[in-house]
C-alpha cells in the first residue's frame, strides 16, 4: 500500500488525496443534477437564473462547504467512541490524520445541508435529492484512499483469492483479509446510478423525498452488510457502532419514504 506520496519535499496522504478527488468528482455530479433539474427550480423559484452558464456554479459550492462539514463531523465522531481515550489527551486526536468515522461525516454533512438548502430556497426534501447521487459517488472515491493508506478499514482474514494483506499500510497487517474498501467502492457507485435514475423520475413531476430515501436505505443496508466482515469492535446487541447508525438510517428512510407516499397521495385525491 502507498500511505504517503512523497514529491520532493512535499509529503501527501493517499487518502487525503483521494478524500479531494471524491469531493471534486462530486461536485461535477452535483452540478450536473442542478443543471438537468434547473428549469423546475426557476419555475418554482428557488434559484436565481444567471445570464452566464459559466455562473452555474452551486455544486461546487455545496460540496465545499457540506465536505468540510462532513470531515469534521467524521472526526468529531470518531474521536467520541472511545471518549476515555479521548478526554485523556483530546489534542492529539482531534488533529491526527487517520480516523473518519462515516456517521459523522453524514451527519456534520447533512447539518450543512440544511442550511444551504435555505441560503439556495430550495425545499429541504428536493435539496437531499439533488446531494444523494453525489454523496454516493464521493464516498465510493473515498474508500479508495482507505485502501491505499490501509488505515485499518479492512475486512476480516479471508482465503479468497482476491484477499489482500496491508505490510506497509498505516493499520498494517500481514494476514490476506477481505479489501472491504473495494467493495464498497463498487456498491456505492451502483448506489449513485440507482439514485441517479430514480431522481430522473423527480423531472416528470414526482414528488420530492424519493431519492434521499433511496440513499438512506441503500446505504444503510450496504453498511450494515459490511460491517459483517469488517474489524470494527462490537457494542450494541453485538452490533458495531457503524451497524447501529446503519439501522438507524434505513428505518429514517423507510419512515420518511412513508410519509412522502401518504402526502403524495393525499396531495392526488385532493387534485
Amino acid at each position: 500500500m502507498i500511505p504517503f506520496l512523497h514529491l520532493g519535499p512535499l509529503t501527501i496522504p493517499t487518502f487525503g488525496l483521494m478524500v479531494a478527488t471524491g469531493l471534486l468528482v462530486a461536485a461535477y455530479v452535483l452540478q450536473a443534477d442542478f443543471d438537468r433539474r434547473r428549469e423546475g427550480f426557476l419555475k418554482h423559484g428557488y434559484l436565481k437564473e444567471s445570464k452566464e452558464p459559466s455562473h452555474h456554479d452551486e455544486g461546487f459550492l455545496i460540496i465545499g462547504v457540506a465536505g468540510i462539514s462532513g470531515l469534521l463531523g467524521a472526526r468529531l465522531y470518531h474521536v467520541l467512541e472511545s471518549p476515555r481515550e479521548f478526554f485523556a489527551d483530546p489534542w492529539p486526536q482531534l488533529f491526527s490524520r487517520y480516523g473518519f468515522a462515516w456517521f459523522g461525516g453524514f451527519i456534520g454533512g447533512f447539518v450543512a445541508l440544511l442550511f444551504l438548502a435555505k441560503h439556495y430556497g430550495v425545499p429541504v426534501l428536493e435539496f437531499l435529492d439533488v446531494c444523494s447521487p453525489a454523496a454516493a459517488v464521493g464516498y465510493a472515491i473515498g474508500r479508495i484512499g482507505c485502501l491505499l493508506s490501509g488505515d485499518g478499514d479492512y475486512g476480516v482474514p479471508t482465503t479468497l483469492p482476491w484477499g489482500m494483506s496491508f505490510p506497509n499500510g498505516v493499520a498494517p497487517t500481514t494476514e490476506r483479509v477481505h479489501p472491504t474498501p473495494i467493495y464498497e467502492l463498487f456498491i456505492w457507485m451502483l448506489i449513485a446510478v440507482i439514485l441517479w435514475r430514480i431522481g430522473k423520475r423527480a423531472l416528470g413531476g414526482e414528488a420530492p423525498g424519493n431519492v434521499f430515501c433511496a440513499y438512506l436505505i441503500l446505504t444503510g443496508v450496504a453498511r450494515f452488510l459490511i460491517e459483517f466482515i469488517r474489524i470494527n469492535p462490537r457494542s450494541f446487541f453485538g452490533m458495531s457502532n457503524a451497524q447501529t447508525a446503519s439501522l438507524v438510517s434505513v428505518l429514517l428512510g423507510i419512515a420518511l419514504l412513508w410519509r412522502v407516499k401518504s402526502s403524495s397521495q393525499k396531495t392526488a385525491k385532493a387534485t
